[in-house]
Order: C-alpha cells, then structure tokens, then sequence
C-alpha cells in the first residue's frame, strides 16, 4: 500500500466515522475501454476476457492517485449489471450492446413467488463473481480492495424477480407473500456479502458511487423502488431489511435515484446509516441537506462544479460531503482539482 492509499483510507474511515478533517473529493479516471460488450456475470465465455480490461481499470485509478493527490483509494471494480442477484433466481437476461444487462421478471404471481428456491452461492452469476475475484486477486495481491457488483436492497432485488406492477398490488393484496420474497432476496445478498468479507477481508463493499470505506463501517446499496410508495408502505416493505442488514454489517450506505425525498426521515431511521447518495429531482439538495447533516455525508456524485459550489454555499455547520467528480482529461482534471480543494481544503 503506497502512502497516498494509507492517508486515504484514514481520512475517508475518518469521513464516514470519525472526526471531521475537510470534505472529501475523488476524481475519476477517464473510462478504460473494453473491446468485447457483456457481462461477465451472465456469459458462459472464459473470464480471462474480462481480466486484462479490469487490471487497466485499476492501474489507472492508480495513475490518477499519483497525478492528482486526491481523496481516492484504487479497486478492482469488478462492475456489473443490476441482475446478479435476480438471474441468481432464475431471471433471464438482456445483455444490450449500449447498456448494462438487466434482468427480466420470473414471478407474476404470489403462489410463484413462494415456489422459488433460495439460491446459494454456487448460482452461475455469483460463483462467476468470486473466481474473477479470486483471479483479480492473484494477480495484484491482496492489498488491492476487490469491490462489490451493482447491489440492489432486498425489496429492489425482490421488484426485479418479480413483475413490478403485479408486485405492487400484491403489496396491498397478499402482503406477506411480498415480505417472503424480499426475506429470500436478503438472505441471499447477506449471504454473498458475508462470504465476500470472509474471502476478500481487503474488501470494498461501495458499488454507486466509486468511493471506498473500510468494510467494517457497512454495506452499501441501492434502494430505488422509494419513490414508488408512501412512508407507511417504505417502511413495512422496505425499512425492516435494511435496518437488519445495518445492523448485521455494522452500518450501511444506500445510493437512491428515485423521486424520494418524501422518505428521508425514514432512511433516517436506519442504524449507522454512513452515507446517503441522491440523484435529486426537485426541489434540489437543501432537503437532504437539512436532513442528513449531522449523521450521514452526502456523496454527490458527478456534478459540474457549478454545482458543487451551491451545494458548498448551502452546507450547514455539521455538514460532511464527498465529491465524486466526472472523468476528464489528465490536465483538465487537475485544473477542476486544485480549484475544488482550495474550496474544500483538508485539515
């Protein structure tokens, strides 16, 4: 571990979960690409195919650590779609050109839902994460964190297995052949996360944005379905498995792009709750603002610096961010840098 990735580590952990030294900024490498589309999750084609793109991932978050002197700490971002989880339970799979994969529903019906298998984690998708992951690995030491594929909540997972608007209504009709399915999708990703910890100790469990925090402090996940159901729905369906899974790994960080500021006070509610990530609709970032100041840093993620200054104007005494800023070109991005960190200068 180089002595830039020493001090980030300490000044992110601390960030996150300890006393405040300045607002955090990470710079984006420019995008490595990759010749042949797809998801490695979802081929049956050798994962050496995928190897060689991800190491160029990797040495280039290196490059840009050394050429910047930001806040980021370098990972094998072993990306995927949001159906790693969902194909687990037999969805099958789009894999567009242009797109990431997704997955289509298997489930229409509640008697369906109660009839799936809980997967293991020798389900294809997953067992194919945890070998390219072992490959990763061997080939850059165990001091190279290995990150998470995209992570959905277990209700978003459960919204991808089954047919959504059919779920919906069966949210109201049969509500605990809803709670079931989403138990199931729980216990699956605890499942894939605790022996992700165990394998990979070094591990990144940040999958949106690309930031790092040290896996004891929590997991980190996306909840998207928010903005779809009022408070009182959010909070049966949705509020349970994440304060469960909060407490299990010992805090979490949730990314929500939904029309969800109506549900902030009860993302609130979950325990260590380390980061919040919104992409905002209107009325903008004060509500989060004023919401989460205080008990969770706000990770903005690939905003114009525009944008970042009002949000710097309306920060609060207690307010704690991190910038993840878009990738630009080397001499374009040191200039955004060195503008940024004389307005969020480190202590």
């Amino acid at each position: 571990m180089t002595p830039l990735e020493s001090r980030n580590r300490q000044s992110l952990t601390d960030l996150f979960a300890g006393p405040f030294r300045g607002h955090g900024i990470i710079m984006d490498p420019e995008h490595v690409p990759f010749g042949t589309p797809g998801d490695f999750t979802c081929s049956d084609r050798p994962l050496t195919e995928w190897r060689d793109w991800m190491l160029r991932g990797y040495d280039a978050q290196v490059q840009r650590l050394e050429a910047l002197d930001d806040d980021s700490v370098p990972c094998v971002r072993l990306s995927t779609g949001t159906q790693i989880f969902a194909s687990a339970f037999g969805c099958s799979v789009k894999v567009p050109a242009d797109s990431p994969a997704f997955a289509l529903p298997v489930v229409e019906a509640a008697t369906e839902a109660d009839a799936l298998s809980q997967p293991g984690l020798d389900a294809a998708p997953l067992w194919r994460f945890f070998a390219l992951a072992e490959m990763m690995w061997e080939r850059l030491g165990d001091d190279a964190p290995v990150s998470v594929p995209d992570i959905q909540s277990p209700f978003d997972i459960a919204a991808l297995v089954w047919r959504k608007e059919q779920m919906l209504i069966a949210m109201m009709d049969e509500p605990d052949a809803v709670k079931r399915l989403v138990r199931k999708c729980q216990d699956l990703l605890t499942g894939f996360l605790l022996e992700l910890k165990l394998r990979f100790p070094n591990c990144n469990l940040c999958h949106c944005p690309n930031a790092w925090a040290p896996p004891e402090l929590g997991c980190w996940l996306s909840e998207d379905e928010a903005g779809a159901m009022s408070v009182p729905m959010f909070e049966e369906f949705c509020l349970p498995s994440l304060v469960e899974m909060s407490e299990t790994f010992g805090g979490m960080f949730v990314h929500c792009c939904a029309t969800a500021d109506h549900q902030y006070g009860s993302f609130t509610k979950i325990p260590n709750l380390r980061g919040m990530n919104r992409v905002f609709q209107a009325p903008g970032p004060k509500p989060a603002v004023e919401a989460f100041s205080g008990q969770t840093v706000l990770m903005m993620a690939w905003m114009t610096e525009a944008q970042i200054g009002d949000l710097l104007d309306m920060a609060l005494p207690d307010t704690r961010y991190l910038f993840n800023m878009p990738a630009q070109p080397l001499e374009d991005a040191q200039r955004t840098y060195e503008r940024l960190r004389e307005r969020c200068p480190r202590s």
